[in-house]
């Protein structure tokens, strides 16, 4: 269920919901979860737009894209770190119609440390969030058993 923070300046994404929903949906992908609301429903990205003047870098370019990807600790292995990192880099870059901003573009992986995933109000282990995901599973399994005997 990771966060995704987007930082820009203005002008650079014209669709910046649907470069948010991308992101979400890639990272969710890199992860390997099953699609369920639990896990849909708390994987977001955020697109934070800047003035133009707000960045640089040392040589006074501001045309980069950061891209902070925040997981529940252990979830990215070394593999899907380099598959995030690169289809991020891709979404970002088709996002702003510029190939060239995949040099521009920074990718930043942290971890939640365990316990440190609050929902509702609850710090969630990553035991608490994997009970949550086979409860929402046997619940599916249940519906679709009652369905069936229902015809």
């Amino acid at each position: 269920m990771p966060m995704i923070d987007v930082y820009a300046t203005t002008g650079t994404f014209s669709e910046k919901h649907e470069l948010a929903q991308n992101l979400a949906a890639a990272v969710m992908r890199w992860e390997q979860v099953p699609p369920l609301s639990l896990f849909k429903n708390n994987t977001a990205a955020f697109v934070h737009e800047l003035p133009n003047d707000s960045l640089s870098n040392v040589s006074g370019e501001s045309n980069y894209v950061r891209v902070q990807v925040l997981t529940p600790m252990g979830v990215l292995d070394r593999d899907k770190q380099v598959g995030v990192v690169k289809e991020l880099t891709e979404i970002v870059a088709a996002a702003a119609c510029d190939p060239t901003l995949t040099a521009r573009t920074w990718v930043l992986i942290y971890e939640s440390p365990d316990g440190g995933w609050g929902i509702n109000g609850h710090a969630n282990t990553g035991a608490d969030i994997a009970t949550a995901a086979r409860a929402e599973i046997a619940a599916i399994a249940a519906a679709k058993a009652s369905e069936g005997a229902a015809e």
